[in-house]
């Protein structure tokens, strides 16, 4: 299953099927699917396109996505169109891997050493999951980790030994340092579950 970039013709499929009009009620989202045939100039033959219409609260009119598929009278529209979408939010989490630990990154010859850093890479994203998943205030939840890090890990501090006792002291123009104790304040009671 592949999404369509949009045409004239296929605005044309949706619009036949939702046309433009003012819906009845306009405070709540309203999500259609349809299944039609279609074929591009450069296909060799019509193939099943799935087109998502989607009328959003307080909105006029219509959006259009359109999938092609070839999973024909297996499943509903709707379920293709939902794990579709689920292999781009998957796709996502590969990329924050990649991008933020380094995980497509292989430096050594020897199959070991390369295992050996891609499990500390897979150890390090589980955590950081962990931290936002526990630790986060409910909108912050899906903070990328180069912000992870921006806002909360590369923090300049100075450490402080008092007694026994050592201390991080933050600057007092740390933009960040009310999520950064909100955060630190849910590992304390983690820790005292």
């Amino acid at each position: 299953m592949i999404c369509l970039k949009s045409n004239a013709n296929l605005q044309c499929l949706a619009d036949e099927l939702h046309p433009a009009s003012v819906p009845p009620n306009t405070t709540k989202t309203e999500i259609y699917y349809e299944e039609t045939e279609y074929q591009a100039t450069s296909w060799s033959k019509p193939r099943k396109v799935i087109i998502q219409s989607v009328h959003p609260a307080g909105e006029w009119f219509f959006t259009h996505s359109f999938f092609v598929t070839n999973l024909i009278d297996a499943f509903s529209s709707k379920y293709v169109v939902n794990t579709y979408q689920k292999r781009g939010t998957m796709e996502n989490y590969i990329k924050e891997a990649k991008n933020g630990f380094g995980l497509d990154k292989m430096y050594s010859h020897s199959f070991q050493v390369n295992e050996s850093k891609m499990m500390l890479s897979l150890l390090a994203y589980n955590l950081t999951n962990w931290l936002r998943t526990l630790c986060f205030p409910k909108g912050q939840k899906s903070i990328q980790i180069e912000t992870i890090r921006t806002r909360l890990i590369k923090v300049a501090s100075k450490l402080v030994k008092s007694g026994r006792s050592l201390y991080f002291k933050l600057s007092s123009s740390f933009v960040y340092q009310e999520l950064f104790w909100k955060v630190l304040q849910r590992i304390q009671l983690l820790k005292l579950e």
